[in-house]
Order: C-alpha cells, then sequence, then structure tokens
C-alpha cells in the first residue's frame, strides 16, 4: 500500500513535472539513502539529465504558447516517466505488482498532464505573461512539496494529490464549457453578421 501509494502521488506530480520528481526523489535518495526510493534515480548520471532537462523545462513551461508548444511534446513523456518511476518503486515485487503500480503511475501521470496542458491553453488567450509565470511557479512548488512530503508520508500525499487531480478535472470541465459555450457566441454572431442584407445601392 505504501509503495502504491506513492506511485499515485508521484505519478500526478510526473504529469505535471516529470523531472522535478526524478530530481526530487534521486536528491533525496543521495541525501539519506532511503529504502522506498529506487538507488537508481540517485544516480549523478540520471540527476544530470534530468537536471538539465528540468532547467530547459523552468524556462519554457513560464514563455506563453511556448509552453503549450512543450506541454504537446510532453505528452508521450510525462506518463512514461509516471509509469517507469511506479515500475521502479515496486522494486522486486511481483511481476503483477511492477505492472499495477507502473499502470497507476502512467494512468495518474496522463490525467495530471491532461489538466496541465488544458488549463495552460485556457492561460494562454490572456495576452499578459505573468499567469503563465505564476501558474508555472505555483506547479513547481506543490511538485516539489508533494513529492518530498510523499517520501515520509505517501498515504497523506497520496490523498491530497487525489483532491489536486479531481479539482483540476472539474476545473478543466467548466474552462472546456465556457470555450465551447464562448466559441457557439463567437459562430453565431458571426452567421448573423453574413446574413444580415447589405447597404442599399
Amino acid at each position: 500500500m505504501e509503495s502504491l501509494a506513492l506511485a499515485f502521488s508521484t505519478g500526478w506530480a510526473s504529469g505535471v513535472n516529470a523531472y522535478l520528481v526524478v530530481l526530487v526523489l534521486g536528491t533525496a535518495d543521495r541525501l539519506g539513502d532511503l529504502d522506498q526510493v529506487p538507488d537508481v534515480l540517485g544516480r549523478w548520471d540520471v540527476l544530470a539529465v534530468a537536471g538539465f532537462l528540468f532547467v530547459m523545462e523552468f524556462v519554457a513551461d513560464k514563455i506563453p504558447y511556448l509552453d503549450s508548444t512543450w506541454d504537446a511534446v510532453s505528452t508521450a513523456i510525462r506518463p512514461t516517466v509516471g509509469a517507469v518511476v511506479g515500475v521502479l518503486l515496486a522494486g522486486d515485487a511481483s511481476g503483477l505488482e511492477q505492472a499495477v503500480l507502473g499502470v497507476v503511475g502512467g494512468g495518474t501521470a496522463l490525467a495530471s498532464h491532461l489538466v496541465k496542458a488544458g488549463s495552460r491553453l485556457a492561460i494562454n488567450t490572456s495576452p499578459e505573461p505573468v499567469s503563465n509565470v505564476a501558474a508555472s511557479l505555483a506547479e513547481d512548488v506543490t511538485v516539489l512539496a508533494l513529492v518530498w512530503f510523499a517520501i515520509e508520508h505517501p498515504r497523506a500525499a497520496a490523498a491530497i494529490a487525489g483532491v489536486l487531480l479531481a479539482g483540476g478535472l472539474v476545473v478543466l470541465y467548466l474552462v472546456a464549457r465556457l470555450v465551447r459555450r464562448g466559441w457557439r457566441r463567437w459562430r453565431h454572431r458571426d452567421r448573423t453578421g453574413a446574413d444580415a442584407p447589405g447597404p442599399a445601392g
């Protein structure tokens, strides 16, 4: 249950910022040699690659429209990282347990990634860049705090991740409804303008 809860928490976090998840887990293992964190995540080469990619994401994620492009590229990467971390957390468990943790990690990462990507598309409708920077920083801080908390308190962190995921899905649904309503309104106005008679000649 501890591994399942940790896989869920890191899965949610991976969907938001996969490279930061690897950095936090690897750094925690380096500092404390933790049993619940796979040693491979604490390897210097893994940390170096994750650190480099995190810096790239840290910059790209705060620039309007570039963040959505980065999200599109990351659609396959974030769920894959979540699944791999889940399998690694299973350790020497049976193949079934590894598969379950991989599916939990990857599936949760995919769901949270879709929430993040959808919310960024909505934020990008605003011309100013402040909202992008604020949203990105909030995501980074949340991922850092949640993963660090999950190492010591996996079940409580999983509950928090569940609330964040459910809340994000609800917000995404409401935003999608607003966008659809605005699109219909715009199409109706455009059609009405096209059907209006021109000035008499």
